[in-house]
């Protein structure tokens, strides 16, 4: 199986310090941000940090490129730059939906031909709800072949702006409903894809207790990662979205129980009858687990 990819941290890529630093982080995968952290005037410096980055770094993290959206000016010189040098993935902002995948897949097939590289070598992640019309493609995905296509997250900010909303919070500073309805229709597009659902940030980067919070519950529901705005955050998501030793040994235990009792539909664990679909979730919990490390 894939690598679970469990925080995805962003790091501007015009910033020279913030770069300087990011090798040296526990981020399972860093996203070298070359679209909204960049403004115009520097997206030609932020492109050749990244590069340089790419080609010098030292880091056990995985290393993904967001560049601009597909519509831009800036797309070609992003792809022309980035790929040569093989980052692990693109980030794609402000997909549509799935054909978007499809057409940035194609050109990395170019690209990749063109340099000799492994052809399907670099995976997509696409944000894949930052408008109204790519939310109502989700569904899509599934029916898509899309071999590079490693997960989906999704985000709110920009798709607030399209609503032309003037927030995406209750006045409690939890999500609106709307917004809670596209993080679980991107969940369940990403299972039934068969890829990784990785939630979207948590804003607030000096509010530990509250990101391990949103983070345990998106670990409980289904999501296997998320995504960070800072430094300080990186740590927390790694440990919330590992299963906790409490919950591997009940799964070994559940495992063994139905390895003892071969041929039968349900067992006794720890005083409960677990049945055939606690045991597939107790091979999940080992499968991600193992997925973690791999």
């Amino acid at each position: 199986m894939s690598k679970i990819l469990r925080s995805w941290l962003f790091v501007p890529a015009d910033s020279e310090k913030k770069l300087a630093k990011a090798g040296g982080l526990e981020a399972d995968a860093l996203i070298l941000d070359l679209e909204d952290a960049v403004m115009p005037d520097n997206k030609a410096m932020g492109r050749q940090l990244a590069c340089a980055f790419l080609r010098d770094a030292k880091t056990s993290s995985q290393i993904w490129i967001r560049i601009n959206a597909l519509d831009s000016e800036y797309v070609a010189e992003d792809l022309e730059a980035i790929v040569p040098l093989a980052p692990d993935g693109i980030m794609l902002p402000k997909p549509d939906g799935p054909v978007d995948i499809e057409t940035l897949s194609r050109r990395l097939d170019r690209l990749e031909a063109k340099h000799g590289l492994p052809l399907g070598g670099i995976k997509i992640l696409p944000v894949a709800t930052e408008t109204a019309r790519a939310v109502m493609s989700l569904s899509l995905y599934p029916r898509t072949h899309l071999p590079r296509l490693l997960g989906l997250t999704w985000g709110a900010e920009d798709l607030a702006t399209d609503m032309g909303a003037v927030t995406n919070k209750n006045p409690d500073g939890h999500f609106a409903f709307t917004y809670q309805v596209v993080r679980s229709h991107t969940l369940l597009a990403a299972k039934a894809a068969g890829v990784q659902a990785v939630d979207t940030l948590y804003d607030n980067f000096r509010d530990k207790d509250g990101l391990r919070a949103r983070a345990q519950c998106a670990f409980s529901e289904g999501f296997t990662g998320m995504l960070a705005i800072h430094p300080a955050q990186v740590q927390i998501i790694n440990n919330s979205f590992t299963p906790t030793a409490a919950q591997l040994r009940h799964a070994e235990s559940v495992i063994q129980a139905f390895e003892d009792n071969p041929g039968v539909g349900a067992v006794q664990v720890a005083g409960k009858m677990i049945d055939i679909p606690h045991l597939k979730q107790a091979q999940k919990i080992l499968s991600l687990y193992e997925g973690t490390k791999s």
